[in-house]
């Protein structure tokens, strides 16, 4: 115990800076099929040797992908619990939320036909609501409060036992509790899966932490590791919490021209998920009965589709439909189709869709898709249509007023979100928001509601972070796009061949800037095999030749909206991991930032070029 204690001491001292400010993963140290499991290994090694040197620590494979499903200090965080206690490490889960664990468990055992009784002491989770959990998210369980933490009853199924405020490091189990989950305030919740036999529901936990929820923020895991040795902790972001959620309220109806108050989540995929269970629970109150389809495209960010599949999954009333957007498919000819279809169902139709397109960068022709959004369609009955409600993500272009009220949409029911960890941030926290234009504001108490019974708000420190970086969002926008259409224009003339997907001259007049591009690189071979193989293998050349030539500014990343530098990734290989194979691109995405030495990045890629071809 004690040289537990003395080692996570020297670790608080030499923490790397990257453990507490880096949101996204790092490709090159990162192995994804081995993850959290790779990490320990050599931090295991690190502890036996007695090193907690920053360079030793630094140099670390990362640990798991982002901060939604885990990072270094997060996973130090529950080995130190784990090893105090002898435990298996990733049966130790923290979260920010306090909510989602038991969710998590809920979830699984809904499909494991499994009953579940939650049990507690003192409190309940705030907002946990038994009904709206019940008839909303499709979950079945017996809620009971009890005397002390050892009047456990007996039970034929899993039990979760809810403790509040308890210390952190060490626990004493009881065979009779599948779960443990204790509370620590703004700090998050931490659970322990208890036995080998619950072993199964560590992977299904660590899945809803990574698509509706978030890990304990790196800050608040640096917090409880300090707590764990003894050392007292204070939030000075929660000194200026009002006063900062004011100020980032206030920049985002500047920035949106929105009338609705911005609702802020601890990041994109937290801020949809209470958008999707919202809009759900509104269609069962409106259109008691009636089918809901979440109309999604199937290679939009594999996190978007992931979670969009696994809400229907959970619900019978709840299905999915394809939108495809790319390519070859009319995100127009598309919209029309499928909500003709719900029509046929007289269904709910939800329709989620990215603008900008990713990893393409295309931008439907935005009169028509208002025309394919609110036109008038009638059920077999000759009933007018249940009208969509459109879940638009933004994050490529958050700066483009889509929710004003002379806007595109303005009269179509939309409700826009944008994944903080991006532009809105500069990549330093992952908190996102969602903002609504007059014909959808009802919608946002809903969503408002079931955010706060998830418990998937944005931290104090994350919303210091936005009230922070938010005021010059456009400014560097514009200087990130600048950048990024010079590299384009060069790539271009300096390689003709290559197929680029970037918005035309004509729509970033309109007011669309991104700054990433995605880049096709000529390819050569007898067969689309060997084509599709050697373009595969050219293009991780180019991103290592970039990497290994400006180190200080290309990254092999999957981030987007940084404050300096380059960022290269393959969206098959990191974006879109759960998309289904067939709807991949094994494509380069490069992110431009606003500041970075440009004329350094020609020169390799021209170096790349002669090499090449």
């Amino acid at each position: 115990m004690n040289k537990i204690i003395d080692y996570l001491k020297a670790i608080i001292n030499n923490t790397p800076e990257d453990w507490l400010k880096l949101t996204t993963h790092r490709l090159d140290i990162y192995n994804e099929d081995l993850a959290k499991t790779e990490f320990l290994e050599r931090f295991e090694e690190l502890y036996s040797d007695g090193n907690s040197d920053v360079k030793a620590l630094s140099e670390l494979p990362t640990s798991y992908d982002y901060i939604r499903l885990g990072h270094p200090l997060s996973t130090v965080l529950e080995w130190s619990i784990a090893k105090i206690n002898e435990l298996k490490a990733d049966h130790i889960i923290s979260f920010s939320s306090k909510t989602m664990p038991i969710l998590a468990v809920l979830r699984k055992n809904l499909f494991d036909q499994k009953k579940t009784q939650i049990l507690y002491v003192n409190d309940l989770p705030k907002n946990f609501d038994e009904a709206v959990v019940k008839s909303v998210y499709g979950y079945n369980f017996e809620l009971k409060k009890i005397k002390s933490k050892n009047d456990i009853p007996d039970f034929e199924g899993s039990t979760i036992l809810i403790g509040q405020g308890e210390q952190i490091g060490e626990v004493e189990l009881n065979n009779q509790v599948d779960f443990y989950l204790n509370l620590y305030g703004d700090l998050g919740s931490i659970m322990i899966v208890n036995g080998d036999e619950n072993k199964g529901y560590v992977s299904a936990i660590q899945h809803v932490r990574r698509r509706e929820s978030i890990a304990m923020t790196p800050a608040n895991c640096y917090a409880a590791l300090k707590m764990l040795i003894g050392e007292s902790v204070s939030d000075q972001s929660k000194d200026k919490y009002s006063e900062n959620k004011k100020s980032v309220i206030a920049s985002i109806k500047k920035i949106t021209a929105s009338n609705t108050d911005a609702i802020l989540a601890s990041s994109g995929l937290s801020m949809q998920y209470a958008i999707m269970m919202g809009l759900i629970d509104d269609a069962q109150q409106k259109h008691n009965g009636k089918a809901i389809k979440i109309i999604v495209p199937p290679n939009c960010y594999g996190g978007t589709n992931d979670q969009a599949r696994r809400v229907a999954a959970s619900l019978p009333n709840v299905s999915i439909l394809d939108l495809p957007v790319d390519g070859d498919n009319d995100m127009v000819q598309s919209t029309d189709q499928v909500l003709q279809r719900v029509a046929d169902e007289d269904a709910v139709p939800l329709i989620i869709a990215e603008i900008p397109t990713n990893p393409r960068v295309e931008v439907p022709n935005l009169e028509k898709l208002k025309e394919a959004l609110s036109k008038k369609r009638q059920t077999p009955e000759g009933n007018e249509a249940v009208a969509p409600v459109f879940i638009l993500d933004q994050t490529f272009c958050p700066n483009v007023q889509f929710l004003s009220e002379k806007g595109i949409f303005s009269d179509i029911q939309t409700i826009s979100y944008v994944s903080g960890s991006k532009f809105p941030s500069g990549g330093k926290c992952t908190a996102g928001y969602c903002v609504a234009n007059n014909k959808a504001a009802d919608l946002m108490n809903e969503i408002e509601k079931h955010l706060q019974l998830c418990d998937n708000a944005a931290t104090a420190l994350q919303v210091e972070i936005l009230a922070e970086q938010l005021p010059s969002m456009n400014q560097r926008i514009a200087d990130a796009y600048k950048n990024t259409r010079e590299f384009v224009n060069f790539i271009r003339t300096k390689l003709p061949d290559a197929k680029i997907n970037f918005v035309s001259e004509e729509l970033a007049n309109d007011g669309f800037t991104p700054s990433v591009f995605s880049l096709d690189l000529p390819t050569k071979g007898n067969t689309d095999e060997e084509r599709e193989e050697y373009k595969r293998a050219l293009n991780l050349k180019l991103i290592n030749m970039m990497i290994d030539e400006i180190p200080g500014e290309s990254k092999y990343c999957v981030s987007y909206g940084q404050l300096k530098g380059c960022y290269w990734t393959i969206p098959a290989t990191s974006t879109q991991g759960t998309t289904k194979e067939d709807d991949k691109d094994y494509i380069a995405r490069i992110s431009v930032s606003p500041n970075l030495d440009l004329e350094k990045h020609k020169e390799v890629f021209s170096k790349f070029v002669e090499q090449e071809f």
